[in-house]
């Protein structure tokens, strides 16, 4: 964490819920940027329900309190113009897109959030330059630009394909579902790392997670455990291993 860090996402007494049954229940959390959180929980804790919520899935309603990205109320804005904004989820299960090449969606994907911003948008040689350094980085190769996005991937080149997205668009607050979930240990190492070197003074990453596993390539700076629907203890990263012997019920 930076002495100049800002909160990012400010989340005060947040109630939600999908098809009328509650899952977010008076949830409390800051992010500032510098920072790298965690959240763990068991099954049905309502993890993967916050990050829908806070990237604004239409099935998700907020029912009570607020959502507060850079000091503005995003509770009203639509996933689109959140991502937009710098929000990024990165899904645990992404999906298939037949017939639309990585090149054309990741390029269209930045232009938009370039005209958002009255920035310049890119042609597709220029772009090409762009993503070629951002492929490096991340050391994945060139042909995923002609495949069509994620068809036919294995679970750990959709994983890689997330990252690329992220590198690409510069998300300040990324929110990343069970990114470890169906990786052998080898893709968990590559993708722990890389989600490591895009983490810097200007973002806040949130690693939404079961294991501790992940954890052993990416540090947070918090750890917050997760049940029935809100944060019932925070702490730093030694709270992970007490999880791992303990289990949830210990909370």
């Amino acid at each position: 964490m930076n002495n100049m860090s800002s909160v990012l996402l400010s989340v005060k007494k947040l109630r939600a819920s999908v098809e009328n049954t509650s899952i977010l229940k008076d949830l409390d959390l800051t992010i500032r940027t510098g920072e790298i959180h965690a959240i763990m929980g068991p099954n049905g804790s309502g993890k993967s329900s916050f990050s829908k919520v806070v990237a604004g899935h239409p099935a998700y309603s907020v029912d009570k309190g607020q959502i507060l990205f850079e000091g503005n109320d995003i509770a009203n804005l639509e996933a689109h113009e959140r991502s937009r904004e710098g929000i990024f989820l990165g899904f645990q299960y992404p999906v298939e897109i037949p017939g639309v090449s990585n090149a054309d969606f990741l390029r269209l994907s930045y232009n938009e959030k370039n005209k958002k911003h009255g920035l310049e948008e890119l042609d597709p040689l220029q772009f090409f330059e762009l993503v070629s350094s951002k492929l490096e980085l991340i050391g994945m190769s060139p042909n995923f630009l002609t495949r069509n996005v994620n068809e036919g991937f294995s679970g750990g080149e959709k994983k890689k394909n997330e990252i690329l997205q992220l590198a690409l668009l510069n998300s300040k607050l990324a929110i990343l579902d069970e990114t470890d979930s169906g990786l052998d240990i080898d893709a968990l190492k590559i993708i722990g790392n890389n989600i490591k070197k895009l983490a810097n003074n200007e973002n806040a990453i949130v690693l939404i997670t079961h294991y501790q596993r992940l954890l052993d390539y990416i540090v947070p700076d918090f750890i917050h455990i997760m049940k029935d629907g809100k944060i019932v203890k925070t702490g730093g990263p030694e709270l992970a291993y007490r999880l791992e012997k303990e289990g949830y019920e210990s909370f």
